[in-house]
């Protein structure tokens, strides 16, 4: 059974934002929405199925008060994920109860027109980042919500207190910050480790980044082990591992809290995160100064070469059985043209040339560090994944607690290896 709050919210008033072109003069229907004149004839009701709980009550609210001044017949309620949104969208999924607009889960790309309506019809300002990664035969069926990179954030108060007047370069300097951190009595980096899903960007991002390959990920199809401690996969669990032996993580890394850890981090009871840089407004709204948080590239060597991965993040969808497409549409456009969700989240816009506001990032791309694209993910990569439960950051989580992290490398092997024999490739 699935659980969701639903918050319905509709009113008027506020900034409508810039105007949307009508999309080649047709139909709406066909656009995803008209912008400036004609907008109030659009009307229905539009489910979004989002996973930021935290917005609802807050922030949507603004959103729909402006979207309803451009388009005041048009309700939106907002249901929120109470739980896994992945395993929460792929319930729904299989029972045929979907929301209006949702975010793709994890399924294949050819799996994409059972579900979604192709979006190649609603025209923006300017290019979308990232359209192939949610594409089938030619058609767009995903556009992100923002982009991604991954780095250090960090509470510069902190870094001050201990002496460090310089952001590390190189790995052992990283690992030297920590130590005065520490020896400053304040936890190093907060991983919030027991979670699972913040170890994310050490085993999806770090490996491509260590091994300089956007591709790496997908040659797995042609290793029958790939998790080596040579290679990127090791390598980034081991930088994790060594955080956590020398004691820079929680001191329990087995009992963390995600929204306290924000908090932590604000205040300077922790100093860093490794994450992306969408956290960076969530920390200054539990009470940062904006001015005292900082971005850096992680260094995972000491090559004093800085690489960092751009990705995208959950990619909106519709509905294709949605009673209410044309305005389903039109607040989508609207989302990612006008209702400035990415400066708020924290992400680079979808948009190609739109420039951030975060001086946060300003800061991180000062480093000279080259931002490397992700690719998507093979559809066989990903069967292969699934029949062989492969889930990245438990892996790490076992790795990480494990007296010969070998041991666990090897156990992964042989799944993901038996699973492409099944397979047949």
């Amino acid at each position: 059974m699935v659980f969701a709050l639903s918050a319905v919210l509709a009113g008027c008033g506020g900034n409508g934002g810039a105007k949307t072109g009508n999309a080649g003069g047709t139909d709406t229907a066909n656009t995803g929405g008209r912008g400036g004149s004609g907008g109030d004839k659009l009307s229905g009701k539009v489910t979004f199925l989002t996973n930021r709980t935290d917005m609802i009550g807050k922030e949507y609210d603004e959103y729909v008060k402006r979207f309803n001044e451009k388009y005041p017949d048009i309700k939106i309620e907002f249901e929120a994920s109470q739980t896994d949104y992945n395993q929460q969208a792929k319930v729904r999924m299989a029972s045929g109860e979907l929301p209006d607009l949702m975010f793709v889960p994890d399924i294949p790309n050819s799996d994409l027109p059972k579900y979604f309506a192709p979006l190649d019809d609603i025209q923006f300002s300017s290019e979308l980042t990232f359209k192939d990664f949610k594409s089938y035969e030619g058609k767009l069926y995903g556009i992100t919500t923002g982009n991604s990179t991954s780095g250090i954030v960090y509470n510069k108060k902190v870094f001050a207190d201990a002496g460090i007047t310089e952001t590390p370069k190189t790995w052992d300097e990283f690992l030297a910050a920590c130590e005065k951190i520490k020896q400053n009595g304040v936890i190093p980096l907060a991983s919030n480790f027991k979670d699972k899903w913040p170890l994310g960007n050490w085993v999806f991002d770090m490996p491509r980044i260590i091994e300089n390959n956007k591709g790496f990920p997908n040659e797995r199809i042609n290793m029958d082990a790939p998790f080596s401690m040579d290679n990127g996969y090791g390598k980034a669990m081991m930088l994790l591992k060594t955080l956590a032996d020398k004691g820079y993580l929680e001191k329990d890394i087995n009992s963390t809290n995600w929204e306290q850890s924000k908090k932590d981090i604000a205040s300077g009871k922790m100093g860093m995160y490794f994450l992306g840089n969408w956290v960076i407004n969530q920390v200054i709204g539990v009470g940062a100064e904006s001015d005292n948080i900082g971005f850096f590239p992680l260094p995972y060597d000491n090559s004093g070469e800085l690489r960092a991965a751009l990705s995208p993040d959950f990619f909106y969808a519709v509905n294709k059985n949605s009673k209410n497409l044309e305005a389903t549409k039109t607040f989508l456009k609207w989302m990612i043209e006008e209702s400035g969700y990415e400066d708020f989240a924290g992400f680079i816009s979808p948009l190609k040339g739109r420039e951030s506001k975060l001086t946060q990032l300003a800061e991180f791309q000062a480093t000279g560090v080259e931002l490397q694209e992700g690719e998507p993910d093979d559809p066989k990569v990903i069967e292969i994944s699934n029949k062989a439960q492969i889930d990245l950051p438990a892996i790490a989580q076992e790795f990480v607690l494990a007296k010969d992290p070998q041991t666990v490398l090897d156990k992964w092997n042989k799944a993901w290896a038996k699973a492409k024999k099944d397979l047949g490739y």
